[in-house]
């Protein structure tokens, strides 16, 4: 029992402590129970939250706010009409072949790994590959059922994603112009007494600020470079291979590996087991190796760092609870995790200096920082 009482007025003695998590623990209840219904209030904030940066680099070339904030949304309009009216077709084009060609895909794989025992009798058996190829046939049969049931769920929310297409570009546009007014608003109903989650927001507002700009010019250049590449090599449906290895970047480590598959498998129903072949897996292992030592590190340098482990229990925890969203903001919120605790303890021992043995907090405890 004294060792729960060291603990607790050690780290839950604080108000501070006490109003971070709070706040916390309200945001985690708000995005389980209501996630669905504020989904496009929450991405439209998310939209304008990025798009700041780019009113506040305009501003810093002496415009006017609501200047800025027209040239960033036609910008963000422009970019919205571009990705719906030329890169969705295109995309959806490039999908639609590759389906109406998978069966012959499937069969030259099949012609192809039959081959094998008879190159590497020594190395591969007959009924290796059999189970192989039976294996691939569930497989291939399994994702054909997501993607058919993917399709109707799609459809039946077609609907839905039209009125969001219509609200969301009108909410980033009043987020952005009425910043000022909204966040005056909100912060009326916080406590005064909230300096440690001010800090913990201000170190937070850095580091995903930069991770969300690091990683939108990461996925655009690898998806180019990737795009080209494979284009220069003759590989089919170029660009939407190269989308997604562009979107691998998002799940570290596991996305490159992941993304692999279809590339190789791809470049091996076209080309075979030739030079080609090789060149497509080299081309693909180059763009991941650049990538991950020079274009991340460069991009991402002013993001805390994570340890490898760190990234991949935050990517199985969250997409656990979220699916694909989970996925996707990982290592933003394994990166608020850290940051949330790294203020805790910090806070705590500077509390504990101050008040020694004294569990009753000074009444101005924004004072310690």
């Amino acid at each position: 029992m004294h060792i729960i009482q060291e603990w607790y007025k050690r780290y839950l003695s604080d108000p501070q402590i006490i109003i971070l998590l709070f706040f916390l623990v309200a945001g985690i209840i708000t995005i389980l129970t209501m996630g669905n219904v504020l989904a496009p209030v929450i991405a439209s904030m998310v939209i304008a939250y990025l798009l700041e940066g780019l009113v506040d680099l305009l501003k810093k070339c002496h415009i006017p706010r609501l200047a800025a904030v027209l040239i960033v949304f036609i910008t963000f309009l422009t970019f919205l009409i571009f990705i719906l009216f030329w890169l969705l077709p295109l995309l959806s084009g490039q999908l639609a072949q590759f389906v109406g060609q998978l069966p012959s895909m499937i069969a030259r794989w099949q012609k192809q790994l039959m081959l094998l025992p008879e190159r590497y009798p020594d190395l591969i058996s007959q009924a290796f590959v059999t189970d192989l190829i039976d294996m691939l046939q569930t497989e291939l049969g399994r994702w054909g059922q997501r993607l058919l049931a993917f399709s109707v769920a799609s459809f039946r929310s077609l609907i839905t994603a039209l009125v969001y297409l219509v609200l969301m570009p009108l909410m980033v546009f009043f987020f952005l112009k009425d910043k000022k007014k909204i966040t005056l608003w909100f912060t009326g109903f916080l406590p005064e007494n909230r300096g440690l989650s001010s800090q913990v927001w201000k170190e937070m507002n850095l580091q995903i600020g930069n991770y969300a700009r690091g990683k939108f010019w990461e996925i655009l250049i690898v998806w180019a470079v990737s795009y080209v590449t494979f284009y220069l090599l003759g590989l089919n449906f170029a660009i939407l291979l190269g989308l997604t290895v562009g979107l691998s970047v998002l799940v570290p480590y596991i996305g490159a590996i992941v993304v692999m598959f279809p590339v190789v498998l791809m470049g091996f129903s076209q080309f075979g087991w030739s030079p080609d072949f090789m060149s497509i897996v080299i081309g693909y292992t180059v763009i991941q190796l650049l990538d991950g030592n020079l274009l991340a590190p460069l991009l991402l340098s002013e993001v805390v760092n994570l340890h490898p482990v760190a990234v991949i229990t935050a990517i199985l925890f969250f997409g656990g609870f979220w699916g694909f969203w989970g996925v996707f903001f990982a290592i933003p919120l394994a990166t608020l995790v850290q940051a949330v605790l790294r203020a805790w303890f910090r806070r705590s021992r500077q509390y504990m200096v101050i008040n020694p043995g004294n569990p009753k907090p000074p009444e101005n405890s924004t004072d310690i920082q």
